[in-house]
């Protein structure tokens, strides 16, 4: 049986391109704005 440290030793590395994306500050903003404006929008129909 697997431990957790043995499932997260064998877990796949992000590749470069996602580590950048992760750390895209103009990204992580485009992605809060659109799902802030969902929830908000979903808020406002249904109250």
């Amino acid at each position: 049986m697997d431990t957790t440290n043995e499932r997260i030793a064998h877990a796949p590395l992000p590749t470069e391109g996602e580590l950048r994306r992760r750390r895209n500050v103009f990204a992580q903003l485009a992605r809060f704005v659109g799902t802030s404006w969902t929830m908000w929008r979903l808020a406002r129909k249904h109250h």
